[in-house]
């Protein structure tokens, strides 16, 4: 992570951000967005509350507002442990699951301009593009180990507080019942209840276990706890960023193309909680916040339905019900995309780009 924000902080420093937003431009507008869209994106691979925070920058209130709600959609710090366990779990280690991931994000980001420029609120026009190219320029050794402490601090924070407290809070409801006695089996716990009552929901993802259930609720308050719940629930003291030492577990409970839906799911779906609270001061209320948060999860769960469905239709054969909502859904994402805005004035989608 530190490496990741060390080169981020390069990339903002020396004067190179202007100008791939500037070539982004005519990529972005075709989907409805502002290359000054692509900032935060940038910005949000190393975390997504400053990605969230550097959407201001956008004149746009429309743009501003859609590069908000799906800037988290692009794999942040956070989730590379999740990509980890994943791919070496149930990938043998594949560096294609970590490049996926993060064209999956990117093309969800394209996706939902699309899709959200139809809403009334949201409709209308990019804005021109306008922004002085600063001179190329050596980054400052002072600014960069500066920023990079900021934000690996930042990093630290977060995971001695909402980290450590959800971790605490797993093992309190795994180890205790309802009545406040100890358990001697986690399956008669609080936390196996819990997650058996909503398991339910994600049978069509293909993971419909309470242990993969539970893992990402807590996801919610922060991804890094996925990969630190799984080490609780399957009785591990400790587990490595990348997990290695549940890979085997994980392996022997669902298969690779629902280890994936998983994996989309959780990238995609609502960010931790910190990533909503900038959500909601960069939206301006909490309904538009509550709004943007529903629409992560259902179109999360949409995309890691399709996966899972079409991806055990094409490599294991297996067709069922599950597979026909799947087609119904894919016929509905490609009419949303396909379909004119109803709210749009009928000017012209060609903007100008100046710098």
């Amino acid at each position: 992570m530190i490496v990741l924000f060390v080169l981020l902080v390069i990339l903002e420093d020396c004067g190179y951000m202007a100008r791939i937003a500037f070539v982004m431009d005519r990529i972005f507008r075709r989907f409805g967005l502002s290359g000054k869209s692509f900032i935060p994106v940038l910005i949000g691979t190393g975390c997504g509350v400053p990605g969230i925070m550097a959407s201001r920058t956008i004149e746009s209130t429309r743009d501003r507002r859609i590069t908000a709600m799906t800037t988290t959609f692009i794999p942040c710090s956070a989730k590379l442990p999740i990509i980890a366990l994943i791919a070496g779990a149930l990938f043998m280690g594949s560096a294609w699951i970590a490049l996926s991931a993060y064209f999956l994000g990117i093309l969800c980001i394209l996706m939902s301009g699309i899709i959200l420029k139809k809403w009334k609120s949201l409709s209308g026009e990019p804005s021109p593009f306008i922004m002085e190219l600063p001179p190329y320029h050596v980054p400052g050794m002072i600014t960069v180990i500066k920023s990079t402490l900021d934000r690996g601090w930042a990093f630290v924070k977060k995971a001695g507080t909402f980290i450590l407290l959800a971790c605490s809070l797993v093992w309190f409801l795994s180890a205790f019942s309802w009545n406040l006695t100890m358990v001697e089996s986690i399956d008669s716990s609080m936390l196996a209840d819990i997650g058996n009552s909503i398991c339910w929901i994600f049978e069509p993802l293909g993971w419909g276990n309470w242990q993969f259930s539970v893992a990402t609720l807590t996801g919610l308050l922060a991804k890094e706890n996925v990969v630190g719940t799984f080490g609780v629930l399957f009785d591990f003291a400790e587990v490595s960023e990348d997990g290695n030492e549940i890979w085997t577990v994980i392996a022997s409970m669902i298969t690779p193309i629902a280890g994936f839906s998983f994996l989309a799911f959780n990238l995609i779906c609502a960010p931790c909680f910190a990533a909503i609270g900038a959500m909601k001061r960069e939206l301006g209320d909490w309904r538009s916040t509550g709004f943007a948060v529903l629409y992560q999860c259902v179109f999360a769960y949409v995309i890691a339905m399709v996966i899972y469905q079409f991806g055990s239709l094409f490599i294991y054969g297996t067709f069922g019900i599950g597979t026909v909502v799947a087609a119904i859904l894919v016929i509905g994402l490609i009419y949303l995309l396909a379909s004119k805005d109803p709210f749009r004035s009928g000017v012209s989608d060609k903007g100008e780009t100046s710098c």
